[in-house]
C-alpha cells in the first residue's frame, strides 16, 4: 500500500527541504528517499518525523536533523565498495542511510537499548549489511579496522586519536568537534600518505562523545 495523501505530501516537502539546505548528491537524496525517517521516530514525536529538526529518542539521545544527516553523508563521499564505521547508532537512521551507499556499515553505541531497537529495525527493513554493536565509541572498532569511511555522530573536543588510527590511507572521517555545551564545528578529515587534512564544513550541535558503556 502507498502512503496516504497527507504523508506523501510531507515526504515530498521533506526531500525539497533537503535540497534547499544543500543536499544535492543524487545518491544521498535517493537513499534518504528510500529510508523512511518515520520508521525511526516513535511515540510522542512521530507526527514530526518529516520535520527538519532533531528529535529526542530514548537514553537521553537525539535523532539528528535530516538536513544535517544529508550534509554529513554527502561530505563522507561514500562509495559502493566502502566499509564504514559509524560512532553513535542512536535511532539507527544514519546507519540505514549509509547502508544503501556502501558495502558494509559497522555501527556502535554505548547504550544497549538503542542498539537492540536499531537491530530490530534493520532486520525489519531488510538491511542485512549493517552490524550494530554495543561498545565504547571513543575507542572505535580496532578488530575491523581499517575503515574507508568513519562517521561520528557525537561531539569530541578533538578528533579522537583511536578513530584517526583506524582510518585507511585515502579514507575520510566526518566528526563534530567542540565543547559539548557550545556550538561545534563539523570537520572532514582526509587521511593521506603524509598525515591528515582537516576541512571545516559548518556549525552543528551534537550530544557529547562519552567514554565507556551506558547503563541502559
Amino acid at each position: 500500500m502507498g502512503d496516504d495523501p497527507e504523508t506523501a505530501e510531507r515526504k515530498m516537502r521533506f526531500l525539497f527541504a533537503l535540497r534547499q539546505r544543500g543536499v544535492t548528491d543524487p545518491r544521498v537524496l535517493e537513499a534518504m528517499e528510500r529510508i523512511d525517517r518515520g520508521e525511526f521516530v516513535r511515540g510522542h514525536f512521530e507526527d514530526r518525523a518529516y520535520d527538519d529538526t532533531p528529535l529526542p529518542i530514548p537514553c537521553g539521545q537525539t535523532i539528528s536533523q535530516p538536513s544535517v544527516v544529508g550534509l554529513m553523508t554527502q561530505a563522507l563521499e561514500v562509495g559502493p565498495r566502502d566499509k564504514v564505521l559509524e560512532i553513535g547508532t542512536g535511532s539507527g537512521y544514519q546507519a540505514a542511510v549509509l547502508s544503501l551507499l556502501c558495502r558494509r556499515v559497522y555501527t556502535i553505541d554505548r547504550h544497549r537499548r538503542l542498539v537492540a531497537e536499531a537491530e530490530t529495525l534493520f532486520r525489519d527493513l531488510g538491511l542485512p549489511n549493517i552490524t550494530p554493536l554495543v561498545a565504547d565509541g571513543s575507542r572505535g572498532l580496532p578488530e575491523q579496522a581499517p575503515f574507508d569511511r568513519i562517521m561520528v555522530t557525537a561531539a569530541a573536543e578533538d578528533p579522537p586519536g583511536p578513530l584517526l588510527a583506524q582510518l585507511k590511507i585515502g579514507g575520510i572521517m566526518v566528526v563534530p568537534v567542540g565543547q559539548s555545551d557550545a556550538v561545534q564545528t563539523l570537520i572532514r578529515v582526509r587521511r593521506g600518505e603524509d598525515g591528515f587534512e582537516y576541512d571545516e564544513l559548518r556549525q552543528v550541535r551534537f550530544v557529547p562523545l562519552v567514554e565507556g558503556l551506558g547503563q541502559t
